[in-house]
């Protein structure tokens, strides 16, 4: 019995031990805070300085919602009802998001990013028929770069459309990568 004794008065202490490992062992996994933005990679520059663009309803108004090739926009959005998208996104929304259309040329062929603030569905439409990405991840950290969705894309007219936007603007860039 005379050996219990210390056992019994360490027990809770060992037990808080093991109760606040895993949460310390989290803590120290966590993704560092940001201080300060981080720098962006050459083709994103821009992604601090957005113009103010509206996103068209349909495919006219979307030919008119010009996105520059390396200039970041904020996008204001339209409510998903009130969108005609060119093909159904294959996640369109709920009757509370926001989504819209905008147009660019490619000049050059090669691989495009479209860089989104959020995680909205993004598609790269030609001939009616949606591109296939070729490469999607998160932004680099302390950027406000969400989402790249990278696309092989060939000189020609595009149509971008948003779809399953949480707010009515989103901050998006379309640029060719070097």
């Amino acid at each position: 019995m005379p050996f219990r004794a210390p056992f019994q008065r360490l027990a809770p202490a060992a037990a808080v031990l093991l109760c606040t490992a895993p949460a310390a062992a989290q803590m120290d996994h966590a993704p560092a805070q940001c201080v300060a933005p981080a720098d962006l990679p050459a083709p994103m520059a821009s992604w601090r300085n957005p113009v103010a663009l509206k996103a068209g309803a349909n495919r006219k108004a979307a030919a008119r919602a010009v996105l520059t090739p390396g200039q970041t926009v904020t996008l204001a959005l339209l409510p998903t009802p009130k969108v005609d998208y060119p093909v159904r996104p294959a996640k369109p929304g709920g009757s509370v998001s926001h989504g819209g259309l905008a147009s660019f040329t490619v000049k050059e062929a090669g691989t495009w990013r479209v860089a989104l603030g959020s995680g909205a569905w993004v598609d790269v439409i030609s001939d009616g028929q949606a591109a296939t990405s070729i490469a999607h991840g998160h932004g680099p950290d302390c950027t406000g770069i969400r989402k790249m969705v990278d696309y092989d894309l060939k000189p020609g007219r595009y149509t971008l459309q948003i779809a399953a936007n949480g707010e009515d603007s989103l901050t998006l860039l379309v640029t060719h990568l070097p």
